[in-house]
């Protein structure tokens, strides 16, 4: 992939890359926030393709701090490098922070409703679904071969059914995974 500073002249505009993630930070409840993300930049926006963002978001992923606001700074990199960037992280968090600190004051009068309570859990649910179909479409993508499904398989397996400690399993897959693709991309040619 070409740094931004090499693609074309067509890319969005500072103001329309903050508000672009203004909207989503604002319009997406409960999470899924990804999801919503690779429906706006990639579905509708096409801004990049399926490929770019399941990578960021694979990197989001990788580094600490919060998955969608590095996602947030990869996406808006790739768009219009460091301003965007910026403005990525801005638009997806300030917006909804404010948003936030108003409804917190709110709810908290209104803690006792059980309708407040079934409202929150709707939303929940939905973004549950919104999540998990972002995360069976990356792994439709990842798993090209035996050798990825298994490790999916086993990380799957060891994180969700034998409830080991997250860290330990990431931290025993990821170099297995990393070798797997290694050896998918060069294992067949000779130095």
């Amino acid at each position: 992939m070409p740094p931004p500073s090499s693609r074309e002249a067509g890319a969005p505009s500072l103001a329309a890359i903050f508000l672009a993630f203004s909207k989503i930070g604002l319009t997406s409840f409960g999470g899924g926030l990804s999801g919503w993300m690779l429906r706006e930049f990639v579905e509708r926006r096409r801004w990049m393709s399926e490929e770019e963002f399941l990578s960021g978001l694979a990197l989001a992923q990788a580094f600490p701090g919060v998955n969608v606001v590095n996602l947030s700074i990869w996406i808006g990199y790739r768009l219009r490098a460091g301003r965007g960037a910026l403005l990525g992280a801005l638009g997806i968090s300030v917006a909804p922070m404010l948003v936030a600190v108003a409804l917190a004051a709110v709810l908290t009068r209104l803690a006792q409703s059980e309708h407040v309570h079934m409202a929150l859990a709707g939303v929940a649910a939905a973004a549950v679904g919104l999540s998990l179909q972002t995360g069976l479409r990356a792994a439709r993508r990842a798993v090209q071969g035996v050798v990825p499904a298994l490790i999916l398989a086993v990380t799957f397996a060891g994180i969700f059914l034998l409830r080991l400690p997250l860290l330990w399993v990431v931290g025993a897959m990821v170099p297995c995974s990393i070798l797997a693709a290694y050896l998918r991309l060069y294992g067949g040619r000779r130095r």
